[in-house]
């Protein structure tokens, strides 16, 4: 789609959820705003939202899910807790292409980070699960990942008197620890983990020294003619679809989960926000670096039918080009 657009400009709308909607094209011939008209646009687009203050009781629930994430007693053998695969200094990711499991074998997939998923609306690579209470509640009970099961950490954490004080405190009315509590808690955290600003947050502002030269180019290139921003678009930079996006093919992706499309493995658009510190990178973790990213959408790409339009096909980028894509990149 977008790699024939070559001779017209396209208008950009913003959704309820702040993603980007490609809405028509025009011929380039038609007035265009000046360049910095245009920046105010991309400004809007890629804007943060006001924080949403969390009342007394959500902060409560927020600290404790925070306890939780860092406790081994939700795993089987007391030896893993979530952060061992969603470790804060990678970002809340793990650094592995794929994370091991118990086993000790890899798991079918590359941990995904957890920064700004207060909004998203389906979780994991495949999008299975539709809220982070249920999505919290898998690994758990997941024989190659905590394995604990419900009732087990439940038990436990409800021995540990100070615990269930805070338990009680974050959830009055409850008469027990229960399964749902623990999720809760859980979710109420992971939806307190929003990503740091950065300097591309400083330009969106309107800071016009924030990037440098080569940061902009690469920022030219994302909303340009890489096409990046038609599925990375919105302060988060997901536009929470599944898509194709030219991967060898072993692992059927969304097609298997109820509300995929048989016969097309597409995969969960990742935000990027803090990207630099998630790699490896793709649902499988195949793609160690950006560069290795950018060298794939820019000529890497295996062509087949079930490839997202929203792919630009044949890419072409210089040297140059590419490093200030990557350049733009580490700057969010």
């Amino acid at each position: 789609m977008l790699n024939r657009l070559s001779g017209f400009v396209l208008v950009l709308a913003l959704s309820a959820s702040g993603g980007v909607v490609w809405s028509q094209a025009l011929p380039r011939s038609a007035e265009q705003p000046p360049p910095a008209d245009r920046d105010q646009i991309w400004r809007s687009i890629f804007a943060r939202p006001q924080p949403r203050p969390a009342d007394a009781l959500e902060t409560k629930r927020q600290a404790l899910g925070a306890l939780l994430f860092f406790d081994k007693r939700l795993s089987r053998d007391n030896d893993r807790s979530c952060a061992t695969c969603h470790q804060p200094d990678n970002g809340y990711s793990d650094g592995e292409p794929r994370a091991r499991g118990r086993d000790g074998t890899p798991l079918t997939r590359n941990t995904p980070h957890l920064f700004n998923l207060a909004d998203a609306t389906s979780f994991y690579w495949d999008g299975r699960e539709p809220t982070l209470e249920q999505q919290a509640r898998v690994p758990i009970t997941t024989d190659n990942e905590l394995a604990a099961g419900m009732e087990t950490a439940a038990a436990r954490l409800s021995a540990d008197g100070e615990l269930r004080a805070r338990f009680a405190e974050a959830f009055p009315g409850e008469t027990e620890l229960s399964e749902m509590s623990i999720l809760d808690a859980l979710a109420a955290f992971e939806r307190s983990l929003v990503s740091p600003e950065t300097r591309f947050d400083a330009w969106v502002r309107g800071d016009a020294d924030a990037l440098d030269e080569t940061e902009l180019l690469g920022f030219r290139i994302f909303v340009g003619k890489g096409g990046c921003v038609s599925c990375h678009g919105g302060w988060r930079m997901t536009d929470d679809s599944f898509h194709d996006v030219g991967l060898p093919l072993n692992d059927p992706g969304r097609s298997a989960v109820p509300g995929g499309v048989a016969g097309i493995a597409a995969f969960k658009t990742p935000g990027l926000r803090q990207v630099s510190k998630t790699a490896p990178y793709m649902h499988d973790g195949s793609l160690a670096t950006l560069d290795a990213v950018v060298d794939h959408y820019a000529g890497n790409l295996i062509r087949r039918p079930s490839l997202s339009p929203n792919v630009v096909r044949d890419l072409d980028l210089d040297d140059g080009e590419r490093a200030a894509l990557v350049a733009f990149l580490k700057t969010l």
